[in-house]
């Protein structure tokens, strides 16, 4: 009787196991397509006044395609999210990359800004949607031991890419014009991604799991436990995380969306508020991978926890304080405690949910948050038309942050309560 050798497959499903070398390999390639895969929503702030020059519309009709885009890239992700949890991650990223290059190729001949902002939703939106939320929820599916901090590095891509691209952008637009540059953004788009998404055919272990990695590591109650997170049903679950998403977002956008419009208000001058965003944005990288740091000790559930407490004291402290150092002190605190909200939500699903419907779930909780991230720059804006101040809109930014606190506290209780909280590490 022989015995027989191991196959290559055997040894292929023990090198692709979460937090593996190949898991971290995966990590890197993610990143990477995560900074290619969000340069549309830089790229079209950086464009809008050659775009609005070449159109000869106003600022507010030029404006309306980032409006679109963002809502394309919300409905986007659940879309593609779906894709994702039923083909794996690969083929969501391929049809990205097509709609995304297809996108920028497309809007470079618009010959009106209502097509160049229909383009912008349909395919750069739709597409971009394939990056963010399917790539998120799919690194927590590689990962156990570390997943907070690579689920943090993933979402980073995000930021990288706001930093990356803008000037990148600006130099072509310059050099020849923002229709060439979307034709040469295009091709780069469908081609790289294209080709990175090769490297992540792999499906995840974690897909054959039936239940939440917490109930299957015996960490929490029955098993039937995954049919009611938190002790409700599926549908309330999730509702509570979206709404959680909802107003932790609407309070975020407030100091994003308003802070150079605030500045000049100060009589401190744009420039002053563009330095601050800045610096608020390069902390919120920071914040992020300090948090996936945290939340690999912590859990989800009290990471977010976290970042709201410390969020809705960085809200606070815009009250008192309206001098120019103190504003960069306290834009610079803003960036350090909210960074990890976001990325948090994508934990929590992991925790609390079967694996199978992460992507789904992950991208319907970030469809939220992109429409709170909408809703509070409008609301804060009306606020402030209604009231004459930013006082009053700072405020509302801080009771959306409460309703969050509230939710989150919630949510922590309850599983603590039913024995489904991970312990600290």
């Amino acid at each position: 009787m022989s015995t027989a050798l191991p196959t290559q497959p055997a040894r292929r499903d023990r090198a692709h196991l979460p937090d593996s070398p190949y898991a971290w390999l995966r990590l890197g390639v993610t990143l990477l397509i995560m900074t290619v895969g969000s340069s549309g929503m830089y790229v079209i702030s950086v464009v809008l006044p050659a775009v609005q020059a070449d159109f000869g519309v106003a600022r507010a009709d030029a404006s309306l395609p980032y409006t679109l885009l963002m809502i394309g890239f919300g409905v986007g992700g659940v879309l593609m999210g779906r894709l994702a949890d039923r083909h794996g991650v690969a083929w969501p990223l391929f049809g990205g990359a097509f709609s995304i290059g297809l996108g920028f190729i497309a809007a470079s001949f618009a010959q009106s800004v209502t097509a160049f902002g229909l383009i912008q939703a349909v395919f750069i939106g739709l597409g971009s949607g394939a990056v963010f939320a399917p790539l998120v929820a799919d690194t927590s599916l590689w990962f156990v031991r570390r997943r907070g901090i690579a689920v943090a590095v993933c979402a980073s891509g995000n930021y990288v890419a706001g930093a990356v691209w803008p000037p990148i952008v600006q130099h072509f637009v310059e050099v020849a014009g923002w229709r060439p540059t979307y034709v040469g953004l295009g091709l780069f788009c469908a081609l790289s991604m294209a080709a990175l998404a090769l490297c992540l055919r792999e499906r995840a272990p974690a897909l054959d799991e039936p239940a939440p990695a917490a109930i299957q590591a015996g960490q929490a109650a029955p098993v039937q436990a995954a049919l009611r997170p938190f002790g409700f049903s599926l549908g309330v679950a999730q509702a509570l995380l979206c709404t959680a998403g909802v107003a932790c977002c609407v309070a975020m956008a407030m100091p994003q969306v308003h802070i150079v419009a605030y500045c000049v208000d100060l009589g401190f001058g744009a420039a002053r508020g563009a330095q601050m965003l800045s610096l608020m944005l390069a902390c919120g990288i920071v914040s992020r991978l300090v948090s996936g740091w945290i939340c690999d000790r912590i859990g989800g559930l009290r990471t977010l926890l976290l970042g709201s407490v410390l969020q809705g004291l960085a809200l606070a402290l815009f009250l008192p304080f309206d001098g120019m150092v103190p504003l960069f002190v306290v834009s610079a605190l803003f960036g350090l405690f909210q960074g990890g909200i976001v990325p948090a939500y994508a934990i929590i699903v992991r925790e609390f949910f079967a694996p199978r419907e992460a992507s789904a779930r992950v991208g319907l909780v970030i469809s939220f948050t992109l429409l709170g991230m909408a809703l509070g720059g409008w609301l804060s804006g009306k606020v402030f038309d209604l009231t004459g101040s930013y006082h009053a809109a700072f405020l509302n930014g801080i009771a959306w942050n409460a309703l969050n606190l509230c939710i989150a506290g919630t949510l922590l209780w309850r599983a603590h309560r039913l024995g489904t909280l991970a312990p600290i590490r």
